[in-house]
């Protein structure tokens, strides 16, 4: 995993830190290629078809329960759908999020296409313990998300994972996407899907570096709650949960 952070406000995880620029306007529409997806998926609900990836994540699915059938989330900002990867038609994309100033230094996959496709094809022709995804907001495609089994991951030698511990990590592409508090709204949404579709799953978890002040502040306004201080092998981490007894109150 990229070392991700997650915050309103730059195109790291949900955002990190905040950076002028022109916004970016031609992404806020949907390519004619992703509205194809889009009415693909819609009779497909488990991702599969023709693309490798998509039949890996159909066959491999079981370790998040499935989480191309999980369905779209209704939030004050839009409806929110997470779409499982297709490095036919999300590639280009992903990889000019990826190579954004804002984003490069978080994530660390800047650099030519097979650089963020070798980190997608790694989630996809594995296990299904990590789902990459696009987040497509009201039919705009406007974030990356990766859901990850967080007990099953290299994080869970770093802090006391229980059983079923689910891992979020967030990028917004688009810059006119940023610093307009649409992490926070999109955290929460996000966290939802996933205890409202893994029954076993009881903590949704992320770990934003410490020193990422919007990031760590996004998580709070999303629900979720400091728990502690954790060295991971590329920063010093906050670690961020979202518990399902206390959902309801955060």
């Amino acid at each position: 995993m990229p070392s991700t952070d997650a915050s309103t406000t730059s195109g790291t995880d949900t955002g990190t830190t905040q950076t002028p620029g022109n916004e970016d306007t031609l992404e806020l529409r949907l390519p004619d290629d992703l509205a194809d997806f889009l009415a693909q998926d819609a009779g497909d609900p488990a991702g599969g078809g023709t693309d490798p990836g998509g039949a890996a994540l159909a066959g491999q699915g079981e370790l998040l329960d499935q989480l191309a059938g999980w369905g779209p989330a209704v939030t004050p900002v839009g409806t929110l759908r997470l779409l499982p990867v297709r490095l036919e038609r999300d590639l280009a994309l992903i990889t000019r999020w990826m190579n954004d100033s804002a984003v490069a230094s978080s994530w660390n996959l800047a650099g030519p296409e097979a650089v963020t496709a070798n980190h997608l094809r790694a989630q996809l022709d594995g296990d299904g313990r990590s789902v990459p995804c696009l987040g497509v907001l009201d039919g705009a495609p406007m974030s990356y998300w990766e859901i990850y089994r967080a007990d099953l991951d290299p994080v869970a030698r770093h802090y006391p994972a229980r059983p079923h511990d689910t891992g979020v990590h967030l990028l917004i592409g688009p810059v006119a996407h940023r610093g307009r508090g649409l992490g926070s709204v999109l955290l929460r949404a996000v966290a939802d899907l996933v205890l409202d579709h893994r029954p076993s799953c009881a903590r949704v978890v992320a770990e934003p570096d410490l020193r990422n002040f919007p990031s760590v502040s996004a998580f709070l306004t999303a629900g979720f709650r400091f728990s502690a201080e954790v060295d991971l092998p590329d920063k010093r981490a906050a670690l961020m949960i979202r518990d399902r007894l206390l959902r309801d109150l955060m």
